[in-house]
């Protein structure tokens, strides 16, 4: 079997905490709607919306910003205040500002895992937002290579693999989102670990390929390298 020389990982609440920022902001919406709307669904609705946007805006905040006023006029017939909308955007800048959470075994495993392999980071969402987030980890220094891109599809990870790696079969690619960290990272070819989070986005579910060979799961990254090496085991 062919030995892994790279490793690349997502970075959002695969390396640090994400989700919760916006879950706190999808409650702040919700609160400040409460005088207008009494929608029992008004966050499936956000969610919706957002989903509904991603052609449009893409994955991040500014995304998840724009959204929040679209169903803020949409649930309210337009009829939602001036202040009230400056104060949902105020809430989606907010999201630039929360400080930067590792998760707990990620400075070891990746310090370990860069002694033996390479190690490049696969993000996407916002430039600005993933840069500033990289920058205030403190991880940088352990990444040969940081891709952000739009969205992750089998023909992103091929291009990426082929930019940074031996090849995909040489790679194993590792994140929380089966959507798209695992399925169309194993779709191009490169071996995959999910490691599950508990606030992943609903977005991101999807079925786990249990029977496939060149998939495993961990239940936290401290855990990785063991994983790594039994991949490769014939």
């Amino acid at each position: 079997m062919a030995r892994i020389t790279t490793i690349a990982l997502d970075a959002d609440d695969t390396l640090w905490q994400n989700e919760q920022f916006f879950r706190l902001t999808e409650q702040r919406f919700a609160d400040l709607l409460a005088d207008y709307t009494d929608l029992p669904d008004l966050k499936e609705r956000l969610v919706a919306a957002v989903v509904r946007n991603l052609s449009f805006y893409g994955f991040g905040m500014k995304g998840f910003a724009l959204s929040m006023v679209e169903t803020a006029l949409e649930v309210t017939d337009h009829r939602v205040p001036g202040h009230v909308i400056a104060e949902i955007l105020a809430a989606g800048r907010e999201l630039l500002s929360y400080p930067i959470q590792t998760l707990p075994y990620v400075d070891q495993a990746l310090s370990t895992l860069s002694d033996s392999h390479r190690l490049i980071l696969i993000t996407k969402g916002d430039t600005f937002d993933q840069e500033r987030k990289h920058a205030a980890s403190g991880l940088a220094e352990y990444f040969s290579a940081i891709e952000i891109v739009s969205d992750k599809t089998p023909e992103v990870y091929a291009r990426i693999f082929a930019r940074h790696t031996e090849g995909a079969e040489h790679t194993v690619m590792v994140g929380n989102s089966l959507r798209s960290d695992i399925l169309p990272a194993l779709a191009a070819g490169s071996y995959a670990v999910y490691v599950p989070h508990d606030l992943t986005w609903s977005h991101e579910h999807a079925d786990e390929p249990a029977d496939h060979p060149r998939y495993a799961r961990i239940e936290h990254v401290g855990t990785l390298a063991e994983v790594v090496t039994r991949l490769q085991s014939p």
